[in-house]
């Protein structure tokens, strides 16, 4: 069973690169759709509704509504499908739609060419987009993701290499420290990116973001006391992504009353959200309070905003607890129709499929 407080960024990722999200969640973000049918799918898109978001653009493409935009986000909704070949194809034909005057909008859909057939297990493909990419800009992702390429094909030379060339692009940003250290993670070897951790602490800076991301890097290394410190300047000021991490500390910690009173500060700041629900929810978990724990789930999930991922993957661990693995296993299935990517997800449909 996944563990109940397994690491994420704060970020809302869970399984797979960060880099991914990153670009996923700035998928909808290129202006110009004027069609009826893409700015729907846009819409379906960005509400995680996957299958209707598909359809849509493939209407879209289909109807000869603006090329680039109807092909390029139907790749994005195949990809959150885990149809990375279909994707693949469907950036291809983004790619061929663009024009010289698309130069910004061609880099970027090289790089979701580049993460879904990294995603797809076709790591020399990834490399080979890539290299292509690197021949035309400088870009830190691109050699991030060559990079990954390289370290699932045993290449860690190389693939030190080009995690060293992102990072002298981008020195400061503590997000391409994390994205590389969880690379060697996933292949077992996280002795050979913590080095990459200890830059990221590295870096100056005295200001509440600074101290809230080696709060972060603190976190990621267990050093929860550390954590503590780093945070404490930024949960006095109420720099809320600071709040939502000391209350991670604290469930790391067990210290589930403060972890408590952390999301309901939280919540008297800034409202109810499905994040302070899933925090709430955690703190419920980890005290064995199960019944507690699909309240607050129940009450996030009936919100008509936020990404309520997390929410129905707790859902799943607090019927387990429970050893409702009926319950479980219908949610864990419902689960997989909403996020078929998620590799979470499908670890736990597995585990629950033999019980």
């Amino acid at each position: 069973m996944e563990n109940l407080m397994r690491k994420i960024y704060f970020k809302g990722i869970v399984g797979i690169i960060a880099l991914t999200m990153a670009l996923l969640a700035g998928g909808c973000a290129m202006g110009g759709a004027t069609g009826k049918k893409t700015l729907e799918a846009q819409e379906a898109l960005e509400n995680g509704d996957y299958d209707q978001a598909q359809q849509l653009f493939a209407e879209a493409a289909r109807d000869g509504e603006e090329q680039l935009l109807a092909y390029r986000g139907l790749g994005l909704a195949y990809m959150e499908l885990a149809q990375y070949k279909e994707a693949v194809q469907a950036f291809e034909a983004a790619l061929a739609s663009a024009d010289s005057h698309m130069e910004d909008n061609v880099l970027d859909v090289e790089l979701y060419l580049a993460t879904a057939q990294y995603r797809g297990g076709s790591y020399d493909e990834a490399a080979a987009t890539c290299d292509r990419i690197l021949e035309e800009y400088e870009s830190a992702d691109a050699l991030f993701l060559r990079g990954a390429s390289r370290l699932h094909d045993d290449m860690q030379d190389e693939a030190a290499a080009d995690f060293d060339a992102a990072v002298e692009l981008r020195p400061n940003s503590y997000d391409l420290y994390l994205d590389i250290y969880e690379c060697y993670r996933e292949q077992n070897v996280s002795g050979l990116g913590g080095a990459y951790l200890q830059s990221a602490l590295a870096i100056q800076g005295d200001d509440m973001e600074h101290y809230y991301n080696r709060g972060r890097i603190y976190y990621y290394l267990e050093d929860y006391e550390e954590a503590q410190r780093q945070l404490s300047g930024p949960v006095e000021a109420e720099y809320e992504p600071a709040l939502y991490l000391m209350g991670r500390v604290y469930l790391a910690l067990g210290d589930y009353v403060h972890a408590q009173g952390m999301y309901h500060r939280i919540e008297e700041k800034s409202g109810k959200s499905a994040a302070t629900c899933n925090g709430l929810a955690l703190c419920a978990l980890s005290s064995g309070e199960y019944d507690m724990a699909l309240s607050y789930i129940a009450g996030g999930l009936e919100l008509n905003s936020g990404d309520k991922r997390e929410l129905y993957f707790d859902e799943i661990v607090a019927y387990e607890k429970k050893r409702d693995f009926a319950t479980a296993k219908a949610k864990a299935k419902e689960y997989m129709q909403r996020y078929p990517a998620d590799e979470a997800g499908a670890r736990e449909w597995t585990f629950l499929s033999t019980r």
